[in-house]
């Protein structure tokens, strides 16, 4: 009988939901962390004892001692951006390479896959998606297209292999006219500096080791990059990732039984944000969206992008819920909302032709948010730390977003530090 389980931890808006700090708050309770896709996009932000990590493909298990942290097979990295952030790691007195283990069939972001991330935003001019320029899509593409460079590619042959996949992505550039390849050799000899370092670690095959840990009674905790409306099929398509970003794709992204998946923790923040181009229903534009901007420092962890803030979506999130099976809810950054006089909740959508809906619609662009109002709360809530604390509004609020999204919400974020969070009973 296989007693293990597996937890999954993923993000219900757009991304920047705060998954870094609460994979934190959750893996004393794990012998394994473990990401399942994306890449060194998305910066997952970690603050305790007076320090801040940011966290781009290394999973946030990684500062709790005696835990395997898993890079999976779902996830596209980067040697050259993985070297940097894991030394800066090591020097910080985290001894990675006893930690970390790095899946085979993890595929490679070559630094042609920037230049032609590059070339393709360039070339759709104003209808360009704003992705962070780092390569993902180009190296999923590569992927799906069967023409990828994976980590396992490192220990046989790689010159050869190197060779070939750049010659056919310098070809492709050509193609596009693209000529701008100003510090190119530089990246190019810091990347191969980072296959040489990647080589000091335990290169596995995740899914056999994930797999047996499960059998020798090991928990695991999945963790996810950006958030559901980036997810590849569900999110706000054409803007969104190339991944899947959803609960299934922490079966794809690790090779793990859909009967394996225990919990599912959904993170949301009290409010939304969004970053880079596409649809966001209840985005503001006005002092109010400022206010948010500069309270919750709604600014990205790798990008320093300014993100654009709105009220919280409850039909987006019934959405998410359902898409990925949440089981607890945790909401974030609630401090960010403490001086609000009212706090608005979008409840429907009226559609572009005058209909209401509270389903979320294939196209999201030109729907107009229904809101329902709710008193602020109006308390400084950063050093609460029992529930008993809450003020009466704020209680409300969370009953209120809890019956809508039928799910319960189990912790509460007040504040970027691991101590300022409340664990509901």
């Amino acid at each position: 009988m296989n007693t293990g389980k597996v937890d999954v931890l993923l993000g219900l808006q757009w991304g920047d939901e705060g998954k870094g700090k609460i994979v934190d708050v959750l893996t004393p309770k794990y012998d394994v962390v473990a990401r399942f896709q994306g890449g060194p996009n998305a910066g997952h932000t970690l603050e305790f004892e007076g320090k801040k990590y940011v966290l781009r493909s290394i999973p946030s298990g990684i500062f709790q001692g005696g835990k395997v942290n898993i890079i999976g097979n779902g996830v596209v990295l980067a040697p050259d951006l993985f070297m940097n952030e894991a030394k800066e790691l090591e020097k910080s007195g985290h001894p990675l390479k006893e930690r970390l283990h790095i899946s085979r069939k993890a595929h490679l972001i070559m630094p042609t896959h920037r230049v032609l991330d590059r070339a393709y935003e360039a070339a759709k001019g104003k209808d360009k998606v704003g992705t962070t320029g780092k390569g993902i899509g180009p190296t999923y593409t590569d992927k799906i297209s069967r023409n990828g460079l994976r980590v396992g590619d490192i220990l046989d042959h790689f010159e050869e292999k190197y060779a070939a996949h750049k010659a056919r992505h310098m070809q492709m550039l050509a193609n596009l006219g693209w000529t701008d390849f100003s510090g190119f050799e530089e990246v190019e000899n810091t990347w191969m500096e980072g296959v040489e370092y990647m080589k000091q670690f335990h290169i596995v095959d995740s899914e056999h080791e994930i797999n047996n840990l499960l059998k020798s009674g090991k928990s695991i905790l999945c963790e996810g990059a950006q958030g559901t409306m980036l997810d590849v099929d569900f999110g706000s398509y054409p803007f969104v990732t190339s991944s899947n970003t959803i609960c299934a794709g922490a079966c794809t992204g690790l090779g793990i039984g859909p009967n394996r998946v225990g919990n599912v923790y959904g993170i949301m923040k009290a409010y939304c944000t969004r970053v880079g181009a596409g649809p966001f229903p209840t985005e503001l534009f006005d002092d109010t969206g400022k206010k948010i901007r500069d309270l919750g420092h709604e600014y990205g962890a790798v990008t320093g992008r300014e993100r654009r803030c709105g009220w919280v979506d409850l039909v987006q999130l019934r959405y998410s819920v359902m898409i990925n099976g949440v089981t607890e809810l945790i909401m974030m950054k609630s401090d960010v909302l403490d001086d609000f006089d009212t706090i608005k909740a979008c409840v429907a959508y009226r559609l572009p032709n005058g209909d209401t809906t509270t389903e979320l619609p294939y196209e999201l662009e030109g729907v107009e948010p229904i809101y329902r109002e709710l008193p602020g709360w109006k308390a400084d809530m950063t050093a609460f730390t029992d529930e008993a604390q809450f003020p009466k509004a704020f209680k409300d609020y969370i009953k209120f977003v809890e019956d809508f999204l039928e799910t319960p919400i189990k912790i509460i974020s007040l504040g970027p530090d691991r101590d300022q969070t409340v664990v509901r009973q």
